[in-house]
């Protein structure tokens, strides 16, 4: 049999040939359901290859096994989110342990990629990601929402998450002329954005984000003018997430008249009358443009657990300044969760945190004076994974009444920064902080050398009120 090879050491551990046992249409003992109505296929298969080769049908046929009565009728499962024309390539793959690349379109490549990870083929996954990579670059940038999507919805698809990263820093505006970039997720949106070449131009990434919420809403009206009260809220609602995020203050006073004044309604209203103030201080020739800093966040902070002392020593931390520096930014801290208000169960921190970033989590530990801490650049999930990032930190206050005395313990290795188990709140490291069990009675900490320093003895302790707030730099 003549086959193309993308790598003539492809999968090494599926290198015997059983496709001729493939094509056996009488001695088979499963039969594969594969898509949805009106397309759908049915595959036959044997259960011993399938066990042999794939984990993940492995679990499924070991459910259905238990299930199974003893009157010699075929064992049946569904797959309905693979195609048929995309599942028989995958189990050629399976049976035959080699796939032709050079033969498929890049489209159908991106699919099997996908099937790929739904079936648990890790192997496959890190070949036809380095396969896209060194052979299908430029298919890849002129699709690029597709490959952004695809990439970020998965956090499987590492090298391909780095692509794009880089695509990113090198030709932001390929992405955001894209005709599919309204196609675009909440969540790749909000990523796409924060990176630091595309903020350097901010009026652009209003533009394009105002774009993309307008098209999230289809009834609205073309006309902003002609907006009802109604109309605003929608956009709001739809933007919310985002506005944390543009920094307004780096406009000139005619891009904010011009462009965002007349859709100042979605804008919450601390910020907006900030934004008037600095811009009527521009408007009077000022020199240096005076830094407006919300009384809430220069004099009081909305907490039961910390004071303004300590958000200010904590806004030092974010940006990396030692404690007799002076602050470089100002740093609105938004109470988004309190246990005393909220509860203190993981479903109800990952029901208000997921899919927030730059959070500031703040725990008094029960019976005593201590707090714990730690800080969250990045997005919460819900997918037993570790999250990256080089910027967070842990840390620790003996006595809340002594600020001085605190243990500050910045990330060391970033691949285990932060903890995204469903089962806990708030977690960094594996187990540097961790808050589990009824009402958190349960939670602890340990040291595994994951942040720098031990900010406390490994214990359990339970914990008496907690905080998470959302930082939002304020100019």
């Amino acid at each position: 049999m003549s086959v193309i090879m993308y790598d003539n050491k492809f999968l090494p551990k599926l290198s015997e040939n059983l496709l001729e046992i493939l094509e056996d249409n009488e001695f088979y003992d499963i039969t594969i359901e594969v898509g949805n109505d009106p397309y759908v296929k049915i595959f036959r298969a044997h259960m011993v290859i399938l066990n042999y080769r794939s984990p993940y049908l492995r679990r499924i046929l070991s459910t259905n096994a238990n299930k199974n009565k003893n009157d010699g009728s075929l064992t049946h499962i569904k797959l309905p989110n693979i195609s048929p024309e995309i599942f028989q390539m995958i189990l050629r793959y399976i049976y035959g342990g080699r796939l032709s690349l050079e033969e498929y379109d890049t489209s159908d490549i991106i699919k099997i990629l996908v099937a790929s990870s739904e079936l648990s083929f890790e192997e496959l996954i890190t070949q036809l990601q380095s396969f896209l990579i060194e052979n299908k670059k430029n298919w890849m940038e002129q699709n690029f929402n597709l490959i952004y999507k695809t990439s970020f919805e998965n956090d499987s698809f590492l090298k391909l998450q780095d692509f794009c990263t880089e695509l990113i820093s090198k030709k932001p505006e390929k992405i955001f002329n894209s005709v599919n970039f309204i196609s675009l997720s909440e969540k790749c949106v909000i990523s796409l954005i924060q990176h630091d070449n595309i903020q350097k131009n901010v009026i652009q990434v209003w533009e394009h984000v105002l774009k993309w919420g307008i098209a999230q809403n289809p009834e609205l009206p073309s006309d902003v003018s002609s907006y009802s009260k109604d109309d605003f809220n929608i956009l709001k609602n739809t933007l919310q997430q985002f506005i944390p995020f543009i920094n307004f203050f780096h406009l000139t006073s005619k891009e904010y008249l011009d462009k965002v004044y007349p859709y100042k309604k979605i804008i919450p209203k601390d910020l907006r009358e900030n934004l008037f103030k600095h811009f009527m201080d521009q408007q009077s020739n000022n020199p240096e443009p005076k830094i407006i800093i919300k009384e809430t966040s220069s004099k009081s902070i909305d907490s039961k657990i910390i004071t303004i002392q300590h958000a200010e020593l904590i806004s030092k931390w974010i940006d990396k300044l030692e404690i007799a520096d002076k602050m470089k930014n100002s740093y609105e801290f938004k109470l988004i969760l309190r246990g005393s208000r909220d509860g203190f169960s993981p479903s109800k921190f990952h029901e208000i945190c997921d899919n927030r970033s730059h959070t500031i989590t703040i725990i008094k530990v029960k019976n005593s004076n201590e707090i714990l801490g730690g800080y969250n650049p990045i997005v919460w999930k819900s997918d037993y994974t570790f999250g990256a990032t080089e910027d967070s930190f842990i840390f620790s206050f003996k006595d809340k009444e002594n600020i001085e005395k605190y243990i500050l313990s910045r990330v060391k290795d970033k691949n285990y920064a932060i903890a995204n188990k469903p089962v806990f709140g708030p977690s960094f490291g594996k187990g540097e902080i961790c808050l589990y069990g009824e009402n958190y009675n349960q939670s602890f900490i340990n040291y595994t050398k994951r942040y720098d320093k031990q900010i406390r003895e490994p214990a359990f302790f339970s914990v008496e009120e907690y905080e998470i707030f959302q930082i939002v730099k304020i100019y």
